[in-house]
């Protein structure tokens, strides 16, 4: 028993230090969704962008800063910070976010060399807009998503 509440205080110590948020990255999180996303701003026409796509649910445009040939960014109109705050009711909007970035990859030329589809969630994946979005990715061999530990 003595072993178990050992284990268990160790896990809560860690979970609080190790596996949360920097008091940091939660202040500046904070701030960002109570000021409203620049993707927001796009979607209202308030910030210029060059859209590639868009209807009622969702809108793709290229990010000011290109990582590929090819980077366009899926966006739902409805703001959602992460996918931690995704709820049933989102599930045909984070489907439709999956069909437009078929459709785009066959537009672009992509669809059968190879593309990634990469979402950001929270601080060690270095989100840093909080409203959902997906990146498209392709037009040169991406490499390794993450460096291979040996």
């Amino acid at each position: 028993m003595k072993q178990v509440i050992i284990l268990s205080l160790t896990f809560l110590l860690y979970a609080s230090t190790g596996w949360s948020q920097s008091l940091e990255y939660q202040k500046q999180k904070a701030e960002k969704i109570e000021k409203g996303s620049v993707f927001t701003k796009i979607i209202n026409r308030e910030s210029p962008a060059t859209i590639v796509y868009e209807d009622d649910d969702v809108i793709a445009f290229t990010p000011l800063r290109s990582q590929a040939p090819v980077h366009l960014l899926i966006v739902p109109k409805k703001e959602i910070p992460t996918i931690n705050d995704i709820r049933d009711e989102d599930a045909l909007v984070l489907g439709k976010l999956f069909l437009v970035a078929k459709k785009l990859a066959k537009e672009k030329g992509i669809s059968e060399t190879g593309y990634r589809l990469s979402m950001n969630i929270n601080e060690d994946a270095g989100q840093s807009v909080f409203h959902l979005h997906m990146h498209l990715l392709g037009g040169k061999k991406l490499g390794p998503m993450l460096t291979q530990e040996k």
